[in-house]
């Protein structure tokens, strides 16, 4: 159970003696304010730190390799960490602020949608220690499809080309490379795993999963919020070569964008400047080397840190992680 605590000023050495004591044995967040502990209480729940804090409890109901999720009332609130994750493996070392520069994106980017489809979002109206990298969120149904739109080839769209001519059933023309723009912009979704990689699925497995007005809604919704972002981003001298997105149904069954949109862990982001002569000029705008994911791929279980035991969260590995 986390606790969210506003500090009191000790008023004598007594107080303070008796504050350290009571927090000892307690578990501190990553990179909190001194305010923000997990106390561990098997009767409660949690505990109220008497003389040194006041609490509010806010409970940690699920924690993925990069962010968590915590139960506030009937809304949820999303922390983006500083983690990185690369496939099922959490780095050693985090990026300072990059939780706050991944909600801030997401942020702004649901603005830019807003009139293209409803999202989770409430307000940024989050505990004090999270101001910044955290999102105050509504509770939804999830679909279980991860829904990706790809304009260019790479990744493991890339792979899957080079092995079928095709992702997601779609057939392309022969001879792309990598870094290709595709003729147009295409839906090709895959499975939430919650343990390993995500499968390409078809339109028609979609289709069996969700029922196929869902699938269709899901195609749609997808492109348009790709395209969109992509247009944005070219006006800035950025491409969108690829990106996911994933979407609930509230009480009301309406279809909600959700979790995060167009942030470097659910994209693959290029300069314009390096695309047009193909694999040997792009510049991959990513916070995790491509040399330390092929590593990290191939090594996995030797590595000399563990790999996240928390499972897969979804929304954790985007192409840091080779996941697109």
């Amino acid at each position: 159970m986390l606790v969210w605590a506003q500090q009191v000023r000790p008023r004598s050495l007594r107080q303070l003696r008796a504050c350290r004591r009571k927090t000892a044995n307690v578990t501190r967040f990553e990179r909190p304010a001194p305010t923000l502990v997990i106390v561990r209480d098997e009767e409660h729940g949690y505990a109220r730190l008497r003389g040194c804090a006041r609490t509010l409890p806010v409970k940690l109901i699920r924690q993925g390799k990069v962010r968590d999720v915590y139960a506030d009332g009937d809304d949820l609130i999303l922390v983006a960490s500083d983690r990185v994750s690369v496939y099922d493996v959490v780095l050693p070392t985090p990026i300072p602020d990059k939780g706050a520069i991944l909600t801030q994106l997401s942020v702004w980017w649901f603005g830019q949608m807003a009139d293209l489809v409803p999202n989770h979002v409430v307000s940024e109206d989050v505990p004090p220690e999270w101001k910044g990298r955290a999102i105050r969120c509504r509770r939804l149904d999830m679909v279980s499809v991860e829904c990706i739109a790809r304009g260019y080839l790479a990744g493991l769209g890339l792979e899957s080309y080079r092995a079928t001519g095709s992702i997601s059933g779609v057939q392309f023309p022969p001879g792309l490379v990598e870094a290709d723009r595709l003729p147009e912009p295409v839906f090709t979704p895959t499975t939430k795993a919650e343990v390993g990689h995500d499968e390409f699925m078809t339109m028609a497995e979609v289709g069996d999963l969700v029922g196929q007005e869902t699938a269709d809604d899901l195609e749609r919704l997808t492109l348009a919020i790709y395209t969109r972002g992509a247009e944005i981003a070219r006006e800035r001298g950025v491409i969108i070569a690829d990106t996911k997105f994933e979407f609930g149904r509230d009480a009301a069954g309406t279809l909600i964008l959700a979790d995060e949109v167009l942030t470097p862990d659910s994209s693959r982001f290029w300069k314009v400047a390096g695309v047009p002569a193909g694999p040997a000029t792009v510049v991959v705008r990513q916070a995790v080397p491509k040399g330390l994911v092929v590593i990290v791929r191939r090594l996995g279980s030797h590595l000399p840190w563990p790999a996240s035991s928390c499972g897969r969260r979804r929304g954790d590995a985007g192409p840091l992680c080779g996941d697109l």
